[in-house]
């Protein structure tokens, strides 16, 4: 009876490291790789300042240690704490349109005397997360109700982040939530009507959009209007594009 099992574990010990530390081991080098050809660019593009391309080494070990530590936590550990996680992340919200800090005209952050941040910054993992924890408990693909009760779970963050005012981490949240739908199996005609709806309502989010985004806006749609204002950047990110054609300009002659 002992030699039925025994096939089993040593399956299991022959996996190699990328199975006990559960990584994909062609995901990781792909990683490394982007990572390391990104550090050579950034040399490159910073004139050969070794310090720049010292702190973003640091800033990608972060990185890297934060996804090995995830990684190791169990899917079913990750389950039972999303609705806490967005609870929580809810009630911060809250207490940023409450007493939370106002920096560059927006009240986005909290300060936890401990700790200075900003709680949408965590809902951006949190609210895929919850949607995707209440469809996995409903019948798939979602029906009205299911689609009602996930556009409540999306909507709810995604207002209050807004009110801050950020709406373009609004936007990106209520993205990642309707991602998520989309994935579980939304049906294409739907899909289409949501769609059409949502053009539709871009007149009226115009409306209620502060001078500064739509400033934003406009600036995206013609950054020649304000060539050494809030258009700068855009016009010398299409130079640089322009003048380094397919290939670029070559190691370290850079221009823009």
């Amino acid at each position: 009876m002992s030699i039925a099992f025994t096939p089993h574990y040593e399956d299991a010990s022959r996996r190699g490291w990328q199975y006990r530390l559960h990584l994909d081991a062609p995901l990781l080098v792909a990683l490394i790789a982007v990572s390391t050809l990104g550090l050579i660019v950034l040399y490159s593009a910073g004139g050969g300042d070794i310090d720049l391309v010292k702190r973003q080494l640091v800033r990608l070990g972060i990185a890297f240690t934060g996804m090995l530590v995830v990684a190791q936590l169990p899917p079913r550990l990750l389950q039972r704490l999303t609705p806490w996680l967005f609870v929580i992340g809810i009630l911060f919200l809250l207490a940023v349109l409450v007493s939370g800090e106002t920096s560059g005209g927006a009240q986005r952050w909290l300060n936890l005397y401990f700790v200075r941040f900003q709680p949408s910054e965590m809902m951006k993992l949190a609210v895929p997360m919850m949607v995707a924890w209440y469809l996995a408990n409903t019948r798939l693909p979602p029906h009205r109700w299911q689609l009602l009760a996930s556009a409540t779970l999306i909507a709810l963050p995604v207002l209050m982040i807004a009110k801050q005012p950020d709406l373009g981490t609004a936007l990106l949240i209520a993205s990642s939530g309707l991602f998520v739908v989309f994935l579980a199996g939304l049906q294409w005609r739907l899909l289409a009507f949501f769609s059409v709806m949502a053009a539709a309502a871009a007149p009226l989010l115009w409306h209620f959009m502060r001078e500064y985004q739509r400033q934003r806006v406009m600036t995206l749609l013609h950054p020649e209007s304000d060539p050494l204002g809030s258009g700068y950047h855009i016009i010398q990110s299409k130079i640089a594009i322009g003048s380094g054609g397919l290939f670029g300009k070559g190691w370290m002659n850079g221009t823009q």
